[in-house]
C-alpha cells in the first residue's frame, strides 16, 4: 500500500525496500526491492541496512516505517532534505526522553533501557554530553550525506545495535540512532518536514485528540492498518505463530551471543 501511495503521490521517487520476498514488488517499477533476511534478534535495528543501501544510491533518503502511508502529493524539492545530517519528524534530548524514570512508579523496562543507554554513552565517551544527545522517534526521519560523517554514523549504529540487543533491549532504536549520530558528529535537527503528509496510526490518534485530524476522514486508513496487523486466525494458527516466534527469538539471541 505504501508503494502504491508513493507511485501516486511522488511518481519520480524510488522506494527502496529490504524484504525476504522481493518478488512481491516486481510490478512496481519505482520500487527497488533487495533481498534481506532479518539480522537482529528483533527487526527494529535492521532499519540501518535500508538506509545504508539508500545512501549508496543517493545523496539523501527519507526513512518511513513500513506500516505508514503517504496521503497527499509530495513536492519534488524540499529544502530541509538538502541539509546535511539527520532531520527528524520527532525527537527529544535524552533527559526529556527519560524524564519519567525519576518518578516513583517508573516502568521497569524504561529503567533498564536508561541503564543500557547510559552505559553505551560511557563506552562511547560521550556521557558528559548527555543533554546534547537526541533520541529519535524512528518512524520518519531523513539522512543526508555530510562529508563521510554518515558512514561513521552507520558504523556506530551497527556496533550499538549489537550492544543493545546483547543487553536485552531490542526496541527503542531511536536511542542508538541518537548516540551514533552524536559520536559521528552528524547533526540531528527537528523539522515538521513540510511536504510530507503521512498516516501513522499512533500519531493520527494524537492529532484527532488535538482536533488536528478527523476520524471519519482517516477511518479507512485505520481499518486497513488493523486488518494487516491483526489478520483473522484460528486459535491453532495463533498458537503455532507464537511458538515459532519464541523459537526464532531464542535462536537469534543464542546466535548473537555466540558471534
Amino acid at each position: 500500500m505504501l508503494a502504491k501511495d508513493i507511485e501516486k503521490y511522488s511518481p519520480h521517487t524510488p522506494l527502496i525496500v529490504l524484504t525476504d520476498r522481493p518478488q512481491e514488488f516486481s510490478h512496481f517499477p519505482q520500487v527497488l526491492a533487495f533481498k534481506h533476511q532479518q539480522q537482529g534478534v528483533k527487526c527494529f535495528h535492521d532499519k540501518r541496512f535500508a538506509i545504508t543501501k539508500a545512501l549508496s544510491l543517493s545523496n539523501s533518503c527519507i526513512f518511513l516505517d513500513a506500516d505508514m502511508r503517504i496521503v497527499a502529493s509530495v513536492p519534488e524539492n524540499m529544502e530541509w532534505l538538502k541539509l546535511p545530517g539527520i532531520t527528524a519528524r520527532a525527537c527529544v534530548n535524552m533527559p526529556q526522553k527519560f524524564a519519567k524514570v525519576s518518578l516513583k512508579n517508573a516502568d521497569k523496562k524504561l529503567i533498564k533501557e536508561l541503564q543500557v543507554v547510559k552505559k553505551a554513552a560511557q563506552n562511547l565517551n560521550i556521557d558528559t554530553e548527555w543533554e546534547k544527545i537526541y533520541f529519535l522517534h524512528e518512524y520518519l526521519f531523513a539522512v543526508t550525506k555530510d562529508a563521510g560523517k554518515e558512514v561513521k554514523f552507520l558504523q556506530e549504529w551497527d556496533r550499538l545495535a549489537n550492544y543493545f540487543e546483547l543487553n536485552g533491549v531490542y526496541a527503542g532504536e531511536g536511542n542508538a540512532i541518537g548516540l551514533a549520530a552524536f559520536k559521528a558528529g552528524l547533526q540531528v535537527r527537528w523539522s515538521e518536514m513540510p511536504g510530507i503528509s503521512f498516516f501513522n496510526n499512533k500519531i493520527e490518534l494524537v492529532r484527532i485528540q488535538k482536533g488536528q485530524s478527523c476520524m471519519e476522514e482517516m477511518s479507512s486508513y485505520f481499518e486497513e492498518h488493523r486488518k494487516i496487523l491483526h489478520p483473522p486466525q484460528s486459535k491453532l494458527e495463533k498458537g503455532l505463530n507464537k511458538l515459532v516466534q519464541v523459537m526464532m527469538h531464542f535462536y537469534r539471541v543464542m546466535k548473537l551471543k555466540f558471534f
